[in-house]
């Protein structure tokens, strides 16, 4: 019997003290919200802190869950050499607490935006997308079902 992998992934739209969101600039994909991939043995919440403070240098207070997203798309490595697993990924809201804006090997840079100016910014539409969901939390969870290269947005369910 072959078992499912799954990519486990969060990422936060963390609001400032003046309501500005934090965006970080991908060396491959543009702007986009911070966070990334879970680790072996970490829990959802410490990982998505982990992810945000090493590309950004800010420490945050996680708020409420969101957004669920699943890129079930197939795609290869960059290499072509294995296929990626099924993502799915974890939309947080969240506050800044303290840190100094900060970049490394994960962004090229690290801005605040205005809430209005967020959208505007990001160059890919499945980020786009995501974010937009999460901007607009409707009190329920958005459940986004897509995948990418090509982007193909299947399905969005409120839980």
């Amino acid at each position: 019997m072959n078992y499912p992998v799954h990519i486990v992934a969060a990422g936060g739209l963390i609001e400032n003290d003046e309501g500005k969101i934090l965006a970080v600039k991908s060396p491959d994909r543009g702007w986009e919200i911070p966070g990334g991939q879970i680790e072996a043995g970490e829990s959802i919440t410490d990982g998505l802190k982990r992810e945000i403070k090493e590309e950004t240098g800010i420490d945050i207070e996680i708020g409420k869950l969101v957004a669920v997203h699943s890129n079930i798309g197939n795609r290869t490595q960059p290499h072509g050499n294995s296929p990626i697993a099924t993502i799915v990924s974890f939309g947080f809201t969240g506050k800044a607490i303290s840190g100094k804006l900060t970049t490394s090997d994960e962004s090229l840079e690290v801005k605040w935006f205005d809430r209005e100016q967020i959208l505007g910014v990001i160059n890919e539409e499945f980020t786009r997308d995501k974010v937009r969901y999460m901007l607009n939390y409707n009190g329920r969870v958005a459940y986004l079902v897509f995948s990418r290269d090509p982007y193909i947005f299947y399905d969005v369910q409120y839980l």
